[in-house]
């Protein structure tokens, strides 16, 4: 029987997936989806398909990949969607289908405990250091005595924006390898060996190409292997890739070294050398660099992306930042010279070593010249990094796509044979551009030659939804833009009881925001405002989906709530957009990208910005209505989006829903979701 065949059966209405799990039922698209993954399975093709919000994705390409009988890699966006798969999607389809495979879940250093770390931390030495947060060290000390995997996701009560998980998770640059006391206990290797042995592996972007030329993982050597390659959530491929292809350096990563050599030198070689001087010197090099360049302690800094076209990067003093520069470098010599001749004395000082040349050699390539075919800039935010990117990934995803690894010599020639008797690749997403041929994702990513696939979302937007153009706001120029619709945001909620989400294009506007309806719906009011940043992001969400008989919730969040956030139900009726989402235009690489395109004869407007835009807008709608009962109002807080002549572009890229036209009957559609059933259209 043919793996079309077999997946016909599985979704049939008396099929095993009708007789499992509870909440499927057949769908059509769902099934034009599972039928073109085995298709794509069967010919080892590349496969595009943009299936919009309700078609079950996940399911049209876990069945054909679990049926194929191949080794299937399927990458996410997110360690929260990872969870989800490995967790409840892959269990649940493996009973439902009766299959015997073995699925494991590899994530990046990052997600996992790092034991070695964490006696570091806990010796005093280094412990001194954490003051407020010696509480949550503590809990990680009591959790890792119990825990098998060592994934701190296990932790969700743990903020994850707490700096004491720098110090006890390792990375690319600290690990010891082989050589660490922990390594038979190590969390990591456990699960890479976990992995290698599985028939169904979920990963991460970042963990796929961070890992593939340097082989830190078992994604590199999974990746021959595996006859069928899923990237879910495939939307951000580009920008990932774009970072992975790329180099960086951060004052983190020097401030991390400078307490290492401390903690280190003072454990393995003490009297050997002045680690407390060396710490100290790679300490005032980190703030040396912000400073220079206007950083955290410049008071007048705004945090943000900065352009390095020249020699300094723009608005940057070019002697200061020279010295800066040649300090920082001088630190790092310092460093290595303390070293020399005491790495033979233990595998940490060994490891020392190589992370100060590396982190010397990256810094010596910023300090020289930039390639035409690359951008620069600097990153103002918690830390101060100096990042370069090549402007165009394209060339380097369609070798991969061809069975060619990201760098010469990444592969033996076992894996380059098997590589290139081919691989099914699988790219997917609810939004992956505004055209048929998809050219906003297909481009970026090398893949103009996959065979491409569009299904609509099957939600009834006619009358699940409608959307509605403020016309008393000012302008998204106007600076009081982001005050006014605060006010009217507050006015909106307290007719609706709360039930809103809005999602802002700035911090800057999230910070007006939220400080309006923090002052208009105060402690108390039966409204509780939640704002992200001023809490863990999974307890606002928890937070938010509470049930209906708590306080009603409004939550304004920016980048981070664009996706990837689920809302069923009543507990979100109301979506506010406060502009259309382009692309900053100051941003280093935005204007990078349009100046390539100008040479290239293309317009970067046309080309470039209106398709992000109308990309970001689909995703970002894509929160209100999240299943066949749920019922809202899309509120885009910018009126170019009707008196504009894009604006028709980007109206076709949301669904089709009826517009109101009017404050009146903007606000009946909310007095509707308080005083009827939500199975009635929203429109009145």
């Amino acid at each position: 029987m043919s793996l079309s065949d077999l997946v016909a059966q599985a979704f049939a209405p008396d099929g095993p997936l009708a007789r499992g799990p509870a909440h499927f039922y057949p769908r059509s698209g769902q099934a034009a989806m599972a039928q073109a993954v085995a298709q794509a399975i069967h010919s080892r093709e590349r496969l595009v398909v943009e299936a919009g919000t309700g078609i079950g994705k996940t399911f049209a390409y876990l069945v054909p990949a679990l049926l194929s009988g191949e080794r299937v890699l399927v990458s996410t966006a997110t360690r929260v969607l990872q969870d989800q798969l490995h967790g409840r999607d892959l269990p649940l389809l493996l009973r439902a289908l009766a299959l015997p495979l073995r699925s494991a879940l590899l994530k990046g250093r990052a997600s996992y405990l790092c034991r070695h770390r964490l006696e570091l931390a806990l010796q005093g030495d280094g412990a001194h250091q954490y003051g407020a947060q010696l509480a949550d060290l503590a809990r990680i000390e009591r959790w890792a005595l119990a825990t098998r995997t060592g994934d701190l996701a296990e932790l969700p009560e743990l903020d994850e924006r707490s700096p004491v998980l720098a110090w006890v998770t390792s990375t690319r640059d600290n690990c010891l390898g082989q050589d660490c006391p922990r390594f038979r206990e190590c969390h990591v290797y456990q699960a890479r060996r976990q992995a290698m042995s599985a028939d169904v592996v979920v990963i991460n972007h970042h963990l796929f190409f961070a890992d593939l030329a340097v082989r830190a993982s078992g994604v590199a050597e999974l990746l021959p292997s595996a006859g069928v390659v899923i990237f879910d959530e495939a939307h951000q491929l580009a920008e990932v890739a774009t970072e992975f292809f790329g180099m960086r350096l951060g004052t983190g990563q020097l401030l991390e070294l400078a307490q290492d050599m401390l903690v280190i030198g003072l454990r393995c070689a003490r009297g050997l050398a002045d680690w407390q001087g060396v710490q100290q010197r790679l300490r005032l090099a980190a703030r040396g660099l912000r400073l220079a360049s206007g950083g955290q302690d410049d008071p007048a800094a705004i945090p943000g992306r900065m352009r390095w076209a020249g020699a300094t990067p723009d608005g940057v003093d070019a002697g200061r930042w020279a010295a800066a520069l040649q300090a920082a470098v001088d630190a790092l010599r310092e460093a290595l010279a303390a070293l020399d001749g005491v790495t033979v004395l233990a595998p940490d000082l060994a490891h020392l070593h190589e992370r100060t040349v590396a982190l010397l050699a990256t810094l010596l390539h910023f300090s020289a010249p930039w390639q035409a075919d690359c951008v620069r800039w600097l990153d103002r935010a918690s830390q101060l990094r100096l990042n370069e990117s090549p402007l165009d990934v394209a060339p380097a995803l369609h070798a991969l796509w061809h069975g060619q690894p990201a760098e010469p010599g990444a592969w033996d020639e076992e894996e380059l044979v098997a590589a290139r008797q081919g691989r099914a690749w699988v790219f997917t997403s609810a939004t992956l551009g505004d055209d048929p041929g998809l050219r906003w994702f297909t481009q970026a990513c090398g893949l103009e030659e996959a065979r491409i696939l569009r299904l609509d979302s099957p939600f009834d937007y006619a009358c699940q939804a409608a959307l509605h153009v403020p016309q008393q706001l000012p302008p998204p120029t106007d600076p009081s833009h982001s005050e006014q619709l605060g006010h009217w945001v507050a006015d909106a909620v307290q007719r609706l009881g709360g039930r809103t989400l809005v999602l802002t294009t700035s911090l800057r506007a999230l910070e007006v925001i939220a400080s309006t309806l923090q002052q208009r719906l105060p402690p108390g009011c039966g409204i509780e405002v939640l704002v992200q940043g001023q809490a863990p992001k999974r307890r606002i969400m928890e937070r938010f989906r509470a049930p209906a008989g708590e306080a009603g919730h409004v939550l304004v969040g920016s980048a981070s709530f664009w996706e990837g956030f689920d809302v069923p139900g009543d507990a979100l009726q109301l979506l506010v957009i406060d502009k259309l989402p382009f692309p900053p235009p100051g941003d280093p690489l935005v204007r990078a990208q349009g100046q390539r395109l100008h040479q290239l004869g293309r317009s970067a407007f046309r080309d470039y910005a209106l398709p992000a835009a109308a990309v970001a807008l689909k995703q970002g709608a894509g929160r209100l209505i999240r299943s066949e009962s749920d019922r809202g109002v899309l509120v885009v807080a910018d009126q170019r989006l009707l008196r504009m002549g894009y604006g028709k572009r980007l109206l076709r890229a949301l669904p089709a829903m009826p517009m109101l036209e009017s404050q009146e009957e903007f606000e009946a559609a909310l007095d509707a979701f308080t005083r009827i059933s939500t199975t009635d259209c929203p429109v009145p």
